[in-house]
Order: structure tokens, then C-alpha cells, then sequence
């Protein structure tokens, strides 16, 4: 049985301008696409999943409910925003469509650190904060729709110091030692770099 309380939330809203053009969602690893990848694992986990997407028809051989953005700013907050709005759970998790190496024990780790007055639950490393593997109340609805319209589109907007629960990096450590569920394939090095990943661990 999936989670019931919280929905799985894939942004798929890049311009993807380091990969000349070329829609990281479909980049395949192991076989299947990255978002393939983490709708497969999301549909383990959650009994509601969500694409976010104004490219809907791209994403068509998929089944999956996909919406769009609300507002037109291209930014994750927008993204994060469309995704409270349509959700039909309290929580969202996000997760963008360009990471190859999410797990079910990172997101397992993230989720159970929701506590009591806590509406954002976001992972920190020594690089910072991870906003896009991180689940949001969606009590955060209206604050986003404030935010965008003043023109803030920093995630980080949302976090507020009482309400925001933090998933210290020893805690990924012990899931996650090298840190890959935050890797992101932005360029042509970094989609080499984790299909290289990849085939050393089917050789081994």
C-alpha cells in the first residue's frame, strides 16, 4: 500500500539550456529514462503522483496525471506551487526530472521527519540546503501564491525558521554516503559521468 497522506511530485518545467535543447527527463540510464526512473519508484511509494510540466503532450506515454504551472514564472517555486494547488494529499514530495539516483530510503528519511508544526521537511548538507528533495505541507499554498506575486522565486522564501524542519547530513550519511540522491544531470559531463556510474556498479 502507498503512502496516502503525501503525494510524489516530479518537476519537469527546465529549459534544459546546458543540454543543448534536450529534454533531461528522457536521457536514459540502465535502460529507461531518468523519469521513468522516479516514477517507478514514486509509484512504489505514494498512491498519488504528479508530474508538473508545461510541455504536458511530451510526457503522454506516461501514466501519470500531469499539470501545469499557474503561474507563468519558469522557476521551481512555481513548480512547487502548481504541485500544492493540484495535490489532493496534506504533503507533496518533489523531486526534479533530472535526478537519476533518488532512493525509497531517502525519501522514507525526509518523511519521517515531519513532526508536529513542521510544514517543510528539507535535507542539509555541508553545500546547504536541498529544496528539491524535500517535502511540503500544503499549508504552504498561499504563502508560495504570495511569494510569486512579489516577485520572489527563491524557494528558500518559503522557509520559515519555526516551521521549517531540517534532515541533518549525518542522517544521509548513513543512507547515502557519497551524497548522489542530490546529483543533477545539467550537462553533457554530468549525464557521461552517471551512465559511467552506473555501468561500474553492473560490473561489479
Amino acid at each position: 500500500m502507498g503512502i496516502f497522506d503525501c503525494t510524489g511530485v516530479i518537476l519537469a518545467g527546465g529549459l534544459n539550456s546546458r543540454m543543448n535543447g534536450t529534454n533531461k527527463a528522457f536521457l536514459e540510464l540502465g535502460g529507461e529514462s531518468v523519469i521513468a526512473r522516479t516514477l517507478a519508484l514514486f509509484n512504489e511509494i505514494f498512491s498519488q503522483v504528479l508530474v508538473v510540466s508545461n510541455n504536458p503532450q511530451a510526457f503522454l506515454e506516461f501514466d501519470v496525471k500531469i499539470v501545469t504551472d499557474i503561474f507563468p514564472e519558469r522557476c521551481s517555486l512555481a513548480g512547487i506551487h502548481a504541485a500544492l494547488f493540484h495535490a489532493e494529499t496534506p504533503w507533496v514530495f518533489v523531486a526534479p526530472c533530472d535526478n537519476p539516483f533518488l532512493s525509497r530510503a531517502m525519501v522514507e528519511l525526509v518523511l519521517s521527519c515531519r513532526s508536529e508544526g513542521s510544514t517543510i521537511v528539507v535535507p542539509e548538507t555541508s553545500k546547504g540546503l536541498e529544496p528539491l528533495c524535500a517535502a511540503y505541507s500544503r499549508e504552504n499554498l498561499k504563502l508560495a501564491e504570495r511569494r510569486l506575486a512579489e516577485g520572489r522565486y527563491k524557494i528558500q522564501s518559503l522557509f520559515r525558521r519555526k516551521r521549517t524542519r531540517k534532515v541533518p547530513e549525518e542522517a544521509i550519511r548513513r543512507i547515502d554516503p557519497e551524497l548522489r540522491t542530490f546529483f543533477n544531470i545539467n550537462t553533457p559531463e554530468d549525464y557521461a559521468w552517471a551512465q559511467s556510474l552506473l555501468d561500474t556498479e553492473r560490473d561489479l
